[in-house]
């Protein structure tokens, strides 16, 4: 057993080829894993909490909350943000996202932020809230430099969370876990009246896997809260299947630096224009479906959407965003009216 183990330590020194087969078959075993999550998170629910039956989630008021009740839920519009792959967690974001939703909001009042969703995990829990790894995430979330931060274990492991919402098995149960988180967090903010004196509207602001955690998740917001439901993709990578049947409106914003946000497009068939039957391409050919570029900004970064550094023209590239996301009409239809 000791010349076992003398011979495994000999061949780690053998290089960092070595090395990265290990890392590799690490990575390969943890994707095998990593539904197991959402798998126990399910199992702990009940049909209600779920939505399989016809009533709405235990967090939501009554229909028939009094006058009091509704009055005291004044908010009709909610503005939800879902970082990137790149986030430790949702109660901890960049300070050129918190910036940006700070902002955002301020600029239009009468809207409520929810900036507190983690959206690659089921049961809403942050990286630092996992009792035996947080430790890990904590170091890697902070060690960002050398020729291969440490921090791309973290994007490794929310990508995996991101094709968890793509996939057909797995992803009916994701997603339905982050719609409710989304409630969960909306009711906490500001409470969700049931009879509301204009349309409630929900915002679904989503950057790189965010947008399609987004979206996996509007099909559900729509069912539970009969809202008008936007998505905003920020440089998003995003399939053309889920929740394009049920948004009201999806923007797709990408900047001419971001060969990331190119990805989506590629890879996924039910993006391709020739594929006219798609969800995605009925909302295009409808006008459902809208995107522009949104300046010179890369995916993340200091020069990605939300950077703070600035821009040829002095602008900040997390304003530049801002500027252009004030500039949709989903402020002029309804939600400021």
């Amino acid at each position: 057993m000791l010349r076992l183990i003398l011979q495994i330590f000999a061949w780690l020194r053998g290089g960092s080829l070595n090395l990265l087969l290990i890392a590799a078959l690490i990575l390969l075993v943890w994707g095998i894993l990593s539904p197991v999550g959402t798998v126990i998170w399910w199992l702990g629910q009940s049909a209600e909490t779920l939505g399989f039956k016809k009533n709405s989630p235990e967090i939501l008021p009554p229909n028939d909350s009094s006058p009091e009740a509704r009055k005291s839920s004044p908010s009709n519009c909610y503005i939800i943000f879902l970082p990137g792959v790149g986030d430790f967690s949702g109660d901890e974001l960049t300070p050129g996202e918190a910036f940006f939703l700070k902002h955002l909001v301020e600029s239009h009042p009468q809207c409520v932020a929810v900036g507190d969703i983690f959206p690659y995990s089921a049961s809403n829990k942050s990286l630092g809230g996992q009792r035996w790894l947080a430790p890990f995430w904590r170091f890697a979330a902070q060690a960002k430099s050398g020729p291969i931060g440490a921090d791309i274990f973290i994007k490794i492991r929310n990508l995996w969370r991101f094709a968890i919402s793509l996939d057909y098995r797995y992803g009916l149960a994701y997603n339905q876990g982050i719609a409710h988180a989304i409630i969960e967090r909306m009711s906490a903010k500001s409470p969700i009246s049931a009879n509301p004196q204009k349309p409630l509207q929900v915002i679904l602001i989503g950057t790189s896997g965010g947008a399609q955690v987004a979206l996996g998740a509007t099909p559900y917001l729509k069912e539970w809260l009969k809202a008008e439901i936007t998505v905003i993709s920020v440089g998003g990578v995003f399939s053309g299947e889920n929740g394009f049947a049920e948004a009201d409106r999806v923007f797709h914003l990408r900047g001419t630096r971001d060969s990331i946000e190119d990805i989506g497009g590629i890879v996924f068939p039910t993006r391709w224009y020739w594929f006219a039957t798609s969800p995605f391409n009925q909302a295009r050919l409808q006008g459902r479906y809208a995107e522009a570029v949104s300046g010179p900004q890369k995916h993340d970064g200091d020069e990605g959407y939300f950077g703070e550094d600035r821009a040829s023209n002095g602008e900040k590239y997390v304003d530049i965003t801002l500027d252009k996301i004030n500039q949709l009409p989903v402020w002029s239809d309804g939600a400021s009216d």
